[in-house]
């Protein structure tokens, strides 16, 4: 629904002859027939008003500018509709009723309109709750529209409640918000609540042609469709827009005008920029970025542009009809369906994720064009770098066999079961205005039989001596399992160990799962069967605590040497931070036994 209608430049809501009014009050609807985009309220009013079941409140609420308060004036309107042959409630109200115009003007005495936000406090509804008493002076219902209700205090809230649950049978309440969730439930459970939904972008493409039509003015249908996007889904947002830009444009609104107004890129511009990222060429991409950004483009802009069209490639994937979309361009449905085609759902998942983490960069920087080139780079570097998956195939083909080649047990290899090498491959893609496109996709080949060495038997590895706590970490830290080396180091205390075999005690936060781990580990870093128990015996020491003692104790031998001392004392307020030994070279013991020779030049003195 919007907060504009169809009412015609004849219309008695444009005011004196000549007087300018802006497209967002002219065009404002007058009854259910004229808004858009909100069938289902108006399916169920219509059928509400027909069965004489009529509420006694209503809540409408949504985002900014989708046409509550004119929802509200409408249904006010409705609810007190009179003509010579109707007298009665109705949502038909193609003619003119008795109180209609000074109704949709905001001046009928019976029609209150009250904005919430300065209106906050218990004494205005302290007056409402006195006038609700007395009969409404001409209507049939005396209404209460008003606007922003969240903005209420507690207590005026607290203070409605009676009244809103057993109002006057003349009196009819309607509140619009845009902040639902701060309404209390006590009130919500005593209104009927409407959701106005934000208006389809093809719907305000329409309704903001079939306007310029009326005002006689050329608008381009990409200007249209840039013009919808920015307004969100708000048909106010939609039309104040539309205004600045016939203003902009002095009479004809095209989308280089609108494009500079509002400080986009060009959409076709930005498929660019995106292919060039997906190729990984980084300097067409800045190159690009900076024709731009020097055409008037923002830099976030840029880059939120970017991340809507990696939004709609995926979406393309999923869902092709989504094509239908009035507000894309003929370049963004036919580049971004070929893009959907070509790229995966993880290189697109991995571009929003870093586009999502780099557009607040840039916002937050006092140097957003730097900051949003640096977000390029980083994604044209990532688009060279497999995914995790991928990698994790690549890695499986280090050792590859050719399809058809026997394995070592004699037994000829699967064919087509992926164990070749894995390579990564270029796809180029056709694209218009010359060229190609190339992306970034990891594919599996065979090797070549003649490149793949023999198959050599392979030795068993020898057992490895572990003889302490230090040599277990050791381990750990040899196959980079940092986490097991630290849980080993802070959970662990040694009772006793011996070849394949091994007793510990662990501390209260060792996880559950710790000893079979440490048998499983030990097994397939030393070659052997372990066994690990866990014993009754306190045992010694973590190595954590092993650490922290030796740290202590070299503290203070450091704070008990006189050279230490003597600092400490020249400077009030130093502290020691850290103790650090120099490592001795070890001498061989025969090495030290050894005559040291002279050197040539005392030779010859």
């Amino acid at each position: 629904m919007s907060e504009a209608g169809n009412l015609g430049p004849e219309s008695p809501q444009t005011g004196k002859a000549g007087a300018y009014r802006v497209l967002a009050r002219k065009y404002r609807p007058s009854n259910f027939s004229e808004l858009i985009g909100q069938e289902p309220m108006v399916r169920t009013l219509t059928n509400a008003f027909a069965s004489g079941r009529i509420a006694q409140a209503w809540m409408l609420t949504g985002v900014r500018g989708v046409g509550k308060t004119t929802t509200a004036r409408i249904l006010a309107r409705a609810l007190n509709y009179k003509t010579a042959t109707v007298d009665q409630p109705s949502v038909d109200l193609a003619v003119l009723g008795e109180h209609c115009q000074a109704i949709m003007e905001g001046r009928h005495v019976d029609v209150i309109e009250m904005d919430a936000a300065s209106h906050t406090g218990i004494d205005d509804i302290r007056d409402i709750i006195e006038r609700v008493r007395y009969a409404p002076v001409s209507a049939r219902y005396k209404v209460y529209i008003i606007d922003e209700v969240h903005m209420l205090s507690t207590q005026a809230f607290n203070g409605l409640l009676k009244t809103l649950e057993e109002p006057p049978p003349h009196v009819k309440f309607i509140f619009a918000t845009t902040e639902i969730r701060k309404v209390p439930i006590t009130v919500l459970s005593r209104c009927q609540r409407f959701d106005l939904r934000r208006i389809d972008a093809g719907a305000l493409v329409a309704h903001l042609s079939s306007i310029a039509g009326k005002e006689g003015i050329s608008v381009d249908d990409d200007a249209l469709a840039m013009i919808a996007r920015a307004a969100e889904g708000s048909a106010r947002d939609s039309l104040s827009i539309l205004d600045q830009a016939i203003a902009h444009g002095s009479g004809a609104v095209s989308a280089e005008a609108v494009r500079a107004m509002l400080g986009l890129a060009d959409r076709a511009r930005i498929v660019d920029l995106f292919e060039h990222v997906m190729n990984g060429d980084v300097a067409a991409a800045l190159a690009e970025f900076r024709n731009q950004y020097d055409t008037g483009a923002d830099p976030a802009a840029v880059l939120t542009d970017l991340a809507e069209f990696n939004h709609l490639v995926t979406r393309l994937r999923f869902v092709p009809t989504a094509l239908d979309d009035a507000s894309l361009s003929e370049d963004e449905r036919r580049r971004g369906a070929d893009f959907a085609g070509t790229l995966s759902v993880r290189v697109l998942s991995r571009t929003w994720q870093m586009l999502l983490k780099g557009i607040p960069e840039v916002q937050s920087s006092n140097r957003p064009v730097s900051a949003a080139e640096m977000v390029l780079i980083r994604l044209a570097h990532a688009a060279d770098l497999p995914t995790l998956d991928e990698a994790l195939k690549s890695l499986e083909g280090v050792a590859p066999v050719a399809n058809g080649a026997p394995r070592s047990n004699g037994a000829p290899a699967n064919p087509g079961n992926g164990g070749g090498a894995s390579a990564v491959a270029q796809t180029r893609m056709p694209t218009t205005g010359g060229g190609a496109q190339t992306m970034r996709l990891v594919e599996t080949e065979p090797m070549p039989a003649a490149f793949v060495p023999a198959p050599e038997p392979v030795a068993e590895a020898p057992a490895v001596p572990v003889k302490s706590l230090a040599d277990i970490a050791a381990l750990a830290d040899t196959h980079r399992d940092i986490a097991f080396k630290v849980l080993i180091k802070r959970c662990v205390r040694l009772v006793r160990i011996e070849p394949g075999r091994i007793d510990v005690s662990l501390t209260d936060d060792a996880p559950k799962m710790l000893l079979n781990d440490l048998t499983t580990k030990l097994r397939a870093w030393t070659g052997r069967n372990w066994l690990v128990s866990l014993s009754k015996e306190t045992g010694g020491q973590t190595m954590a605590e092993m650490e922290s003692t030796k740290r202590e104790n070299a503290f203070l031998d450091a704070k008990s040497d006189p050279i230490v001392a003597a600092i400490l004392a020249r400077f009030p307020g130093a502290k020691i931070i850290d103790v650090r030994i120099p490592d001795v070279p070890e001498v061989d013991d025969a090495e030290a036994d050894l005559p040291v020779e002279p050197a040539a030049d005392d030779e010859e003195n």
